[in-house]
């Protein structure tokens, strides 16, 4: 099977700061000064409360596994993606990475553990943000 592309971000300058976050090893999400409440995937505008006043917080990279699949068929296979609730609250669509993905557990904490992009002529191999489970 042939190794899995992980292509590279294309950030924007609504994006910038999370991008940059994730090759520092810090997985940045937005919240609301309103309403107080974290989102991701960053953006302007508040998804709860349609407010602009949105600013910067840096995660402490943890979280629970909500939801996971892991992929057995296709490009790279096999891979487990999954919904991690970070402890700030948001939900994040990522990957996991472990040793033995049958391991991989609903409710099994995890941490960020960025992993590199493949450069392409589009982008420059920065860091994406996938997790492992904690132990690992």
């Amino acid at each position: 099977m042939s190794a899995r592309k992980r292509p590279a971000p294309q950030p924007n300058p609504e994006t910038q700061a999370f991008w940059d976050g994730l090759d520092e090893g810090v997985l940045r999400i937005k919240t609301c000064g309103n309403c107080h409440e974290g989102h991701y995937y960053p953006r302007h505008i508040c998804p709860h409360c349609g407010s602009a006043d949105t600013r910067w917080l840096d995660t402490g990279g943890t979280g629970e596994i909500y939801s996971l699949s892991v992929m057995r068929r296709g490009e790279g296979a096999p891979f487990a993606v999954a919904y991690v609730t970070l402890d700030e609250g948001p939900s994040v669509l990522t990957n996991l990475v472990a040793d033995d993905l049958d391991a991989l557990a609903i409710g099994q904490r995890v941490r960020l553990a960025p992993q590199p992009s493949d450069a392409d002529d589009i982008g420059d191999g920065s860091a994406l943000p996938v997790f492992a489970a904690i132990g690992d």
